[in-house]
This record gives structure tokens, C-alpha cells and sequence, in this order.
């Protein structure tokens, strides 16, 4: 515990010496002009000075060790945090009897899987019944021709004047 005390009261020593360093710098700028210079240049003077001295400051802390290692430290923590949520929700969907994730994905795969079976049968039940009716409707159609010529040709037969036959063709 008193290690965790000591580490923080040095990370805090270290920013709080980081932000009087870049205080005293913006003080240095806000002062440093001279007597010939009218005062506008003076203010764009100061804050281009105060933005210099905060980049900075800004870059060295962020580039400083401490705060590199307190940033794995709460990466670390909010990855375990996390995972023990993961781990905590995951028991109380067991507790209820809930499905899990897995479970719920397994049973979508498994119900694409039948889906795509069940289409592939269908497709081959298409192309079944499209040969057999290229059969039938080619028998139909010849069946058809045949019909047509029949009925045609008893037609042709109803429609023929009438003419007399000789003796020998009634014989």
C-alpha cells in the first residue's frame, strides 16, 4: 500500500515540476520584450511564447517515464476490468440459464449451414423438374403434332365435296 502512496506522490511530483517549469518559462516570455516594440507585437509575443512553453511542457511530460508507466497502468486495468466483466456477465448468464455468445453464434452457424442443405436440395428439385418437364412437354408437343395432323386430316376429309365414285373405286 505504501508502495502504490509512494509512487503516486512521485508522479505527482514530477507533473507538478514539469508545470512550474513551463509557468516560469511562459513568465520569462510574457516579460522578455523590449521598450521599442508596440504592444500588439508584445501580446502575439506573449502567446506565441506561452504556446512554445506548453508544447513543450506538454511534450516532455507526455514523453516522461511516469507518465508512460501510468498509462500501461490503467491500460492494464481497464483490460482487467474488462475481462472480468466478460467473466462476471458470462456467470450470471449461467446463473440464469441464459445462452452465452458461443452458443448463440454455434446455433446461427448451424442454422446457415441447414439453410444452405436445404437450398441446395431445392435447386436440385428445380432442375429435376425442369427436365422432366422438357420430356413431357416434348412428348406433349410431339403428341401434339400428332393429334393436329389426325384432326386435320379428318377435317380435310369432312370438308371435301362430295364426289361420285365410280364402280370400281366402291368395289
Amino acid at each position: 500500500m505504501s508502495d502504490n502512496f509512494e509512487k503516486t506522490a512521485e508522479q505527482a511530483a514530477a507533473f507538478q515540476k514539469i508545470w512550474m517549469e513551463s509557468m516560469s518559462k511562459i513568465m520569462q516570455t510574457a516579460f522578455a520584450f523590449g521598450s521599442d516594440s508596440p504592444p500588439p507585437d508584445v501580446l502575439k509575443q506573449i502567446r506565441s511564447g506561452i504556446f512554445q512553453a506548453l508544447a513543450q511542457s506538454w511534450e516532455e511530460f507526455m514523453r516522461s517515464p511516469q507518465f508512460t508507466e501510468s498509462m500501461k497502468q490503467w491500460m492494464d486495468a481497464a483490460i482487467n476490468f474488462r475481462k472480468m466483466s466478460n467473466d462476471f456477465m458470462a456467470k450470471v448468464r449461467n446463473e440464469i440459464q441464459a445462452p452465452s455468445r458461443e452458443d448463440i453464434d454455434t446455433v446461427m452457424l448451424t442454422v446457415r449451414h441447414m439453410e444452405k442443405r436445404l437450398l441446395d436440395r431445392v435447386e436440385d428439385l428445380a432442375v429435376r423438374i425442369a427436365q422432366i418437364d422438357s420430356r413431357l412437354n416434348g412428348h406433349a408437343a410431339q403428341a401434339a403434332v400428332t393429334k393436329t395432323t389426325v384432326n386435320r386430316n379428318k377435317t380435310s376429309k369432312a370438308r371435301k365435296p362430295a364426289t361420285r365414285k365410280t364402280k370400281a373405286e366402291a368395289a
